[in-house]
């Protein structure tokens, strides 16, 4: 598929040069932090040493103050908590977070959890719960990652004498729902600075608020931060500001090799294989996020939380063991499904020519639909809905394409859903089977024309040139001083004009990946892979040369590591 490269503008080089001073770093690496809006000493510091005293005041967000006032007083007249969670891994996580830390001040009798079942309750928080409350005399119930759009269910609950604090990040509808709190960075009535946290990092500002009014050490509460940190890799929210400082503590944590590790983390770390790995974002989104999460795909998510609790290795094994045969039974039908999917769009002419994907089959995995919207938006790039029948309705998940707000469009075909939510990049909807067709109309004729023909191209953000001569050791042990990396704070992006292949070395492997050395002016080389770019050996072949966008990594082999360079694409001269 053809790609966008995309420069970055260049930085101020006044600034460049005066910050490369004050560091006494490389102006290479300087122009990165500037393209990143760090461009002064003190950004600087905060950005390569971000600190947990600085993270922003927890009252500061809208019905702090009234959730830790209403928690406090759960505490103080013996009522009993019970911790809600969607069952995605931020979910889960933000569970698992806020009922361990609870756990200490409320006992094992006064609270418990509760992950609704995705079949049999849908997303969000339900009457099932809440009546699981009320049937065990829970007074109070902490609904996180979910609760915004609750208008209804927390009504229920109201009625049924059962209180709410909702902690969510979701976009808000007109309405909120009339719970004792809503924590919501994204309502547009909260003064809070940072818009971006995780549904498992607004639960643990509820936390942090708590511990501030209580006068309690924050040190059990930062222990936590592995798990907000897995959760912010998972829920793929932007590695900057209050996020990064959390990410960055957190991945503390887990690379620590003089702190005992969570039992539950030490197990999905040997079933991911990253036993001896340093783990970053990227290995907590592929490692560990598809384990945790296909619980609540395939099952009962609750096993994923019992697996992050687990008080011993050997219990956290026997939860995690099933979590990992769950997440093989989820790749089957991912993948077959996906096929599906794929064959669906090559088949139907109306596809060709669309500026959308909506798909649906009565018979498909509810719990797998999200996967392949995202498979699916790999190989034709455009916004994508893949639906499924649940409860008598056609329900299922929408990804977009970089700068497109799904959610958005999605909402202006609100009359034809019977709920929908989510994100800019993804969301969730549901609708009557018989509505189908309209919808699929509508969302194509709302995406054509507000989409921009240039968004149906992937893009590849390039942040500047850089020749082979110039990647080092040294040069790649700066770059990791700007991690954690993700959305918001990329891993760099380079590009290197007039390369070839090194005499003999290009192959394609495991059936379309690219493997090569690449050699600039004669002198430099070094080892590349490049995903998906074994199209392009036959021309490579002949020794022409060509343009690469790509990243620096390591690559370990049998104990030995060595600069490569991750291609993301290939352009010739």
């Amino acid at each position: 598929m053809e790609k966008r490269w995309i420069r970055k503008p260049a930085p101020d080089p006044e600034k460049v040069r005066l910050l490369a001073d004050a560091l006494r770093v490389k102006e290479t690496i300087v122009a990165l932090l500037c393209q990143r809006d760090v461009c002064t000493f003190e950004e600087a510091r905060a950005y390569f040493r971000p600190s947990l005293s600085e993270l922003p005041n927890p009252l500061l967000m809208l019905d702090m103050d009234r959730a830790v006032a209403r928690l406090t007083q759960a505490l103080h007249a013996g009522q009993k908590v019970l911790v809600f969670g969607d069952y995605d891994v931020d979910g889960t996580t933000s569970v698992a977070v806020v009922y361990s830390y609870l756990r200490r001040f409320f006992g094992e009798e006064r609270i418990d959890y509760y992950i609704p079942d995705r079949y049999k309750e849908g997303y969000g928080v339900s009457e099932a719960g809440i009546d699981f409350a009320v049937d065990n005399g829970f007074a109070l119930i902490i609904a996180l990652d979910c609760g915004v759009k609750s208008v209804d269910k927390v009504q229920y609950a109201n009625e049924r004498g059962v209180d709410f604090i909702i902690c969510d990040h979701h976009l808000p509808g007109t309405e909120l729902p009339a719970a004792v709190a809503v924590l919501d960075p994204k309502r547009a009535d909260c003064p809070y600075p940072f818009k971006e946290l995780s549904g498992c990092g607004v639960g643990f500002k509820l936390m942090q608020a708590f511990t501030e009014d209580q006068g309690l050490d924050e040190a059990p509460l930062y222990d936590l931060l592995d798990l907000v940190a897995v959760s912010i890799a998972a829920d793929i929210v932007p590695i900057m500001g209050e996020n990064r400082t959390l990410a960055y503590h957190g991945l503390r944590l887990l690379n620590d090799p003089t702190r005992p590790q969570r039992a539950g983390i030490v197990a999905l770390r040997e079933l991911a294989g990253l036993q001896t790995t340093e783990l970053n974002i990227s290995s907590l989104v592929f490692g560990f996020s598809p384990r945790i999460n296909a619980a609540g795909r395939m099952g009962d998510a609750k096993r994923s939380v019992a697996m992050l609790l687990a008080a011993t290795k050997e219990e956290a094994f026997e939860k995690a063991s099933v979590v990992d045969k769950t997440n093989q039974e989820r790749r089957g039908f991912d993948t077959s499904i996906t096929k599906e999917a794929l064959d669906m769009i090559e088949a139907d002419a109306l596809f060709q020519d669309a500026h959308t994907t909506v798909l649906y089959k009565e018979d498909w995995h509810k719990g797998v639909v999200g996967i392949v919207a995202s498979r699916c938006l790999d190989k034709y790039y455009r916004p994508t809905i893949i639906l499924t029948h649940s409860n008598g309705k056609a329900t299922g998940s929408a990804r977009s394409v970089a700068g497109f707000d799904v959610h958005q469009a999605i909402e202006e075909c609100a009359d034809l859903l019977d709920q929908y939510g989510g994100h800019m990049y993804a969301a969730g909807l549901t609708l009557p089977v018989e509505n189908l067709p309209a919808f699929r109309a509508k969302f194509e004729r709302v995406v054509a024309g507000r989409i921009l023909p240039e968004q149906m191209i992937p893009p590849v953000d390039i942040d500047t040139e850089l020749s082979l001569s110039d990647i080092t050791n040294g040069f790649y042990n700066l770059l990791r001083q700007m991690e954690p990396f993700g959305p918001g704070n990329a891993n760099p992006t380079f590009m290197a004009r007039n390369v070839y292949a090194a005499p003999n070395s290009a192959r394609v492997v495991g059936q379309s990946h690219l493997k090569l050395a690449l050699t600039q002016d004669g002198h430099h080389v070094l080892d590349a892979i490049g995903f998906g770019l074994g199209e392009h050996l036959p021309q490579i072949q002949q020794g022409q040369p060509f343009s690469v966008c790509y990243t620096v990594e390591i690559n370990e082999y049998r104990g030995v590591k060595t600069l490569q360079l991750r291609v993301k694409d290939i352009r010739w001269e």
